[in-house]
């Protein structure tokens, strides 16, 4: 059987050699041919789009392989919905699924896997939500405690930007001075135009 490899890791300071090792010892334990390797790194699995993730769905359109091998269900997709249109494309590409550390596989002849497969795919979701909370409720907490949370408040020294400006500064040479992007300083001008 000619099968694709997707495999995704979250941060760019991981690797997914481990994941891609074992996908290619399991098709070469059933003798299955690789025809490719997709790999997305540093991109979370709640994004829908993922650069190779987006050609593996454009190959299996084109029916170049019969199956998709993912390490982990969650590699290929953590929110229900994306997960299930997902799946739901690839099957209608005739393209069967396999998450081969979970013994998941979309094969049409074993439908206890399909239910399994959507159990799985709402905890990793539920997982994902609470995760979500409790990252909301430290940062609340931390707000409680006078802790500022986000990016720290930008110092704009408007009045030292309009004088460098009329003394003829380029706005690259005005942000390389008072260290801010071009669009910033850009901004402070316009609305210094605006006031009149």
């Amino acid at each position: 059987m000619d099968c694709a490899i997707y495999a995704r890791v979250s941060t760019t300071d991981q690797n997914c050699e481990m994941q891609l090792r074992e996908l290619r010892e399991y098709c070469q334990r059933r003798d299955w041919k690789i025809v490719g390797e997709y790999v997305d790194t540093g991109w979370s699995g709640a994004k829908i789009s993922r650069p190779q993730l987006d050609k593996l769905m454009k190959d299996a359109s084109l029916h170049k392989f019969a199956c998709v091998l993912v390490w982990k269900l969650d590699r290929f997709g953590r929110s229900v919905s994306n997960l299930v249109q997902g799946l739901n494309d690839l099957s209608s590409y005739g393209v069967r699924f396999l998450a081969t550390t979970q013994g998941i596989d979309t094969d049409q002849t074993n439908p206890t896997s399909k239910l399994i497969l959507w159990i799985l795919a709402a905890v990793a979701e539920f997982e994902r939500e609470m995760i979500r909370e409790r990252v909301k409720a430290g940062m609340s907490a931390a707000k409680h405690r006078g802790t500022r949370c986000g990016r720290p408040k930008l110092e704009i020294d408007r009045a030292r930007i309009l004088k460098l400006r009329k003394g003829g500064a380029s706005l690259r040479a005005i942000a390389k001075q008072v260290n801010l992007s071009v669009g910033t300083i850009h901004a402070v001008l316009a609305a210094a135009v605006q006031k009149g």
